[in-house]
């Protein structure tokens, strides 16, 4: 059973994990803004090239899977959020605030991207409705947790909670990927040349 494989479990945690970090701050992030005392023109802002940094990506994020591979670049992906949430922990200016949403929308970018292309490699042709459809609802059911949860985080501790919060799932989701990596097998080609 696919849903079973380790692939298929690293791969859907990873896409989950960067939907759901994704959803989780951009839905705080302009309240935030509010409740530290800047404009709704900035936070609109804000959010205008949060989207931008979220598509834009697409035009190349395709090529860096195919030359680098979808593990490396889910990599980077999870990396990118996490240096999102570590700026936003750096200030409350507008400039952390902004840094905070372009550096989360180009990250969910590589993350999402690359963890679907990892789904990709765990069925066979005749599988791909039912892995997709598995794949989907795990992703989409995580987003609207983390959707719904920022704004009671939010009102209840603040800005710096949900921040702090956002590490655990993006560590078990590093955490995953790393495990994945080192049991990957080695090529015989690279064996041979040892």
């Amino acid at each position: 059973m696919i849903a079973r494989q380790p692939r298929f479990i690293i791969a859907a945690l990873c896409g989950a994990v960067s939907y759901m970090l994704m959803n989780f701050l951009m839905t705080a992030a302009p309240l935030a803004m509010r409740m530290c005392g800047h404009s709704q023109e900035s936070s609109n802002l804000g959010l205008q090239w949060h989207v931008i940094a979220m598509y834009a990506p697409s035009f190349f994020t395709g090529r860096l899977i195919t030359r680098f591979g979808a593990g490396r670049v889910v990599a980077v992906g999870l990396a990118l959020i996490g240096v999102s949430s570590a700026v936003g922990l750096a200030g409350i200016d507008v400039a952390h605030f902004w840094a905070t949403l372009i550096l989360l929308g180009v990250g969910w970018n590589f993350g999402f991207i690359g963890a679907s292309a990892l789904v990709l490699e765990c069925h066979r042709p005749e599988e791909k409705t039912k892995v997709q459809a598995l794949n989907d609802f795990l992703v989409f059911g995580t987003m609207a947790v983390g959707s719904f949860s920022s704004g009671g985080l939010l009102a209840s501790h603040g800005w710096s909670s949900v921040l702090w919060v956002s590490f655990a799932p993006l560590a078990l989701a590093v955490a995953a990927l790393g495990l994945a990596a080192m049991a990957r097998p080695v090529p015989s080609t690279e064996r041979e040349g040892a």
